[in-house]
């Protein structure tokens, strides 16, 4: 029954990551064909700063479930949102530091990748 809640859990973790990782990969080609290579790349590193983090946070997040795991899973959210992110500094520091990026794109896919994320209650019913 607790793996069935944490799998139920991480699976609805995983289809909001999946509709993130579409609409800013949209997004992305948008960019590209409008404005080209350099421009569509910046918008594809922006929605990777967005989507992996939360990937990992979603991973670490639900991994336990139930009231016997308790501290495992307060514990697992304190983790998964301290490597969240860290991840986001970390990737961005290395879009800024290896990469003549675009800004523009690159927030754009960035901010449209939360925008999703704090929109999903409009998305997704609870069963």
């Amino acid at each position: 029954m607790i793996d069935n809640l944490a799998r139920r859990g991480r699976r609805s973790a995983y289809k909001l990551i999946m509709l993130q990782a579409t609409v800013t990969g949209l997004a992305s080609t948008v960019f590209f064909v409008m404005q080209g290579v350099n421009s569509g790349l910046s918008a594809l590193a922006g929605a990777v700063i967005a989507v992996i983090p939360n990937f990992v946070f979603a991973t670490l997040a639900f991994s336990h479930m139930g009231a016997s795991a308790t501290a495992k899973v307060l514990k697992g959210f304190y983790w998964g949102e301290a490597v969240k992110l860290l991840l986001t500094i970390a990737l961005f520091s290395l879009v800024f530091l290896t990469y003549k990026a675009a800004f523009m794109p690159l927030f754009v896919c960035y901010l449209l990748g939360l925008i999703v994320h704090w929109t999903a209650p409009l998305y997704f019913k609870q069963s």
